[in-house]
């Protein structure tokens, strides 16, 4: 019960696990980008990406299991996979809104380019942030209502000292 209990204080709220998701976030981004532009000097760009991609995604999706969502853990293999489809699908909406941009504007202007694509970021980003918090690091969590122990207990448990619940119910 104690490291529900633990658990629980470690869990961050919404405002809290959105800042920590941007920094973790934000920073594997801009590391990133060095990385990739440090690696195509040595290979061709493409495959830099593609690696780098593959490289911060995960390291991403461990920083978002141990400190962003407060899990405490190493993430497990399911969660990198949704989390890595969880960023291909941002890649996706960030690929659409600069080809729709393409279609809709004959040569947009670098400033405008940077306005579509950082706001088609965002709001993948945002995106992203709900379905990890809700599905991929949701099962880390225990609603606090299957940590209790249940009211009907007996005096049998009343001899657990770890146990207050059946301390109350005792006296």
């Amino acid at each position: 019960m104690e490291s529900a209990q633990r658990q629980e204080r470690a869990t961050p709220g919404a405002f809290t696990a959105f800042v920590r998701f941007a920094l973790c976030g934000g920073g594997v981004g801009v590391a990133s980008s060095f990385a990739v532009a440090a690696l195509a000097s040595w290979m061709p760009w493409v495959l830099a990406n593609a690696l780098i991609t593959v490289v911060s995604t995960l390291l991403a999706t461990e920083l978002h299991a141990r400190f962003t969502f407060g899990a405490g853990a190493r993430a497990t293999g399911r969660q990198h996979a949704q989390s890595a489809g969880s960023a291909a699908a941002a890649y996706a909406v960030t690929c659409l809104a600069m080809l729709g941009l393409r279609e809709l504007v004959a040569a947009p202007g670098a400033v405008l380019e940077q306005v579509v694509y950082l706001s088609a970021s965002a709001l993948a980003g945002a995106g992203r942030f709900v379905l990890l918090r809700l599905v991929v690091f949701a099962r880390n969590r225990q609603p606090a209502a299957t940590t209790a122990r249940p009211v009907h207990t007996t005096m049998a448990h009343a001899s657990d000292p770890a146990d207050p619940a059946a301390l109350c119910h005792a006296a």
